[in-house]
């Protein structure tokens, strides 16, 4: 199982981003995909996941509106558009997956079994 995250930087206030999670080495269509982020200092909170066997989304109440996950199975990549970033938005994003019953929705870091490496976002004011 590999999750790969590209696409941080650094954005104004106001800007924005996107995100790509390239998955390999399991049947990607079982799986729920999230989005994580740790600044420092502080523990690692959920943003969003998609549970890509029906590819219903979740997001945590601090970006909705302002962020879509995305999936292209084709590629095997998950997506994260983040628009109308704000400073407090700065950490490092990171992609997990673990397979869950469906309808079962968590952003919960210790339920989620196969993370990636991480990838910086940084939002100037």
């Amino acid at each position: 199982v590999q999750l790969v995250e590209s696409g941080g930087g650094l954005v104004q206030a106001g800007g924005s981003l996107r995100l790509s999670c390239a998955v390999s080495g399991f049947s990607f269509a079982d799986y729920t995909i999230a989005w994580f982020r740790q600044a420092p200092g502080r523990e690692r909170e959920g943003v969003s996941c998609v549970a890509n066997h029906d590819g219903e989304t979740y997001y945590d109440d601090s970006v909705k509106g302002r962020f879509t996950i995305s999936v292209d199975n084709a590629a095997n990549t998950v997506y994260l558009q983040m628009n109308s970033l704000k400073p407090e938005d700065t950490a490092v994003y990171y992609c997990a997956a673990a397979r869950f019953p469906h309808d079962y929705f968590t952003l919960t870091a210790w339920e989620y079994d196969s993370w990636g490496q991480g990838t910086q976002v940084t939002v100037s004011s």
